[in-house]
């Protein structure tokens, strides 16, 4: 069973399995458990003694990769034993003699397979603002992110068959009490736990039913808790079972310091030098926008103004007309669809009326679609804006546009690369309805509806959401 858009994921009612689980269970003790004790076989001594010769972050870093090319399914801790013997190996296979050890071509070809599938996944680790978790998150594989209705945040497939959810909240009861209630049998619901982990600060669960696999950590600490769980189709086994591994490797609850930086690729011996290349001026400039009719979009005049070139997603723009005073730009864009023009409320929102922000995080390829939590304040919206947000449209609760970010957001004040909560200059109802009207632009109506959730808005409008790329 898939999970669905929008929807709140709960263990209880909806759950996943991960294979191999047996694997992760080193990631569920890398708090300091060595992977195994040493047998008597004197190739995992040897390769023991060399690898405790190398510095912690190229043992962990080896470890990472290992992950990454599927295999190895524990922790990457810098602690060598028997499953990470096995995993160098397995890699090995074909390549060398067994003996657990990489020589300096085998280590580059591991970095390189692993730096690949890395690459491929979009996998980068970040600070989740709203919780404070420190977590990698596949970003290609995952590019649609919202906010969940307690508070967390939420990355999912396109298609829906993967979830990822972070969350956080107050410890209100023991954590023995919810370790319970995640194992408890439900007669009603087929659902088996393939593997559970009890500690006095963390508890791992995970399981199967008949179509999916699940995995769910949740740690406590002075904070209160925090936790993710990652659900996905059996069908995306073969494909994502290694990148649950390295999200559950990567899972810091209460992190301190910096995130730590990729490592860097290790060169073969007598292998020429790579020059680094100087860094290079921006050539694009990035910005959102909302589509109003047939080959027209609305977007802020600060992500089109002084444009060699224009993008609406793949397909070439022209810049129809721009007003100064408002903020705002309209561009013309052969070939694009109308869609369906969202509602325009009729007032201006109230001053901290709750409001929900359609943008794009990331630049070029890897930009994907947010739904953010935001509040109005006067002639501004206050959400956590990634840069190249302006031109992101503001919607109410009922799914009506109420607004559009008109400034680019800063990229000064990241928190390990993730904008918090700021204020952002928007134009309001008044000026959109005036530049809709230049553009013979014409709103849904603006029927009475109950309050929506987040992601029932992004399902409802999400479609006409649009990235905009201005060639500089």
């Amino acid at each position: 069973m898939a999970p669905r858009r929008g929807a709140v994921w709960n263990e209880e009612m909806v759950v996943f399995k991960v294979p191999a689980l047996i694997g992760i269970a080193a990631v569920l003790t890398c708090l300091g458990a060595a992977q195994a004790q040493q047998p008597a076989d004197p190739r995992l001594a040897a390769a023991t003694q060399a690898y405790a010769a190398l510095p912690e972050a190229e043992r962990k870093a080896i470890q990472a990769d290992l992950i990454w090319t599927g295999h190895l399914n524990s922790a990457a801790t810098g602690n060598f034993g028997a499953l990470t013997f096995r995993a160098v190996n397995s890699f090995k296979a074909g390549r060398g003699q067994p003996d657990g050890q990489l020589t300096p071509a085998e280590r580059q070809e591991l970095a390189r397979l692993a730096r690949t599938a890395r690459d491929a996944a979009g996998f980068a680790v970040i600070t989740d603002q709203p919780t404070g978790v420190r977590i990698g998150i596949p970003q290609k594989l995952l590019p649609k992110r919202e906010a969940t209705a307690a508070g967390g945040s939420r990355w999912q497939s396109a298609d829906g068959k993967v979830t990822l959810d972070v969350s956080t909240g107050p410890a209100t009861e023991p954590l023995q009490a919810i370790f319970d209630r995640a194992i408890a049998v439900n007669p009603n619901i087929q659902r088996k736990v393939t593997y559970k982990l009890l500690q006095p600060s963390f508890f791992v669960v995970a399981g199967e039913t008949p179509t999916g696999k699940f995995f769910r950590r949740q740690a406590l600490g002075p904070s209160g808790l925090r936790g993710f769980s990652v659900g996905y189709d059996k069908s995306m086994a073969t494909t994502f079972d290694k990148v649950v591994t390295a999200i559950a490797d990567s899972f810091e609850p209460f992190p301190s310091g910096a995130a730590p930086a990729p490592a860097p690729i290790p060169a073969v011996p007598g292998a020429p030098a790579v020059a680094t290349a100087p860094a290079q001026p921006a050539t694009e400039r990035f910005g959102v926008g909302l589509v109003v009719g047939k080959e027209l979009v609305l977007t802020a005049r600060a992500a089109v103004d002084s444009c060699k070139g224009l993008k609406v997603g793949t397909r070439p723009a022209k810049l129809r007309l721009q007003d100064q005073a408002s903020g705002l730009a309209l561009l013309d864009v052969p070939g694009l669809s109308a869609g369906t023009m969202p509602a325009l409320r009729e007032s201006a929102p109230a001053a901290k009326e709750a409001v929900v922000v359609l943008a794009y995080d990331g630049t070029a390829a890897a930009r994907t679609a947010v739904a953010l939590p935001g509040e109005v304040a006067s002639d501004a919206v206050l959400a956590p804006l990634q840069p190249g947000g302006a031109g992101s449209p503001i919607f109410d609760r009922q799914g009506r546009l109420a607004g559009l970010v008109t400034a680019n957001p800063s990229d000064k004040g990241l928190i390990a690369g993730v904008a918090p909560q700021r204020n952002h200059a928007i134009a309001g109802v008044a000026q959109l309805k005036a530049m809709l009207e230049k553009g013979d632009a014409k709103p849904a109506a603006s029927a009475a509806a109950g309050e929506l959730s987040t992601g029932a808005i992004a399902e409802a409008v999400g479609k006409s959401v649009v990235p905009v790329a201005c060639g500089l």
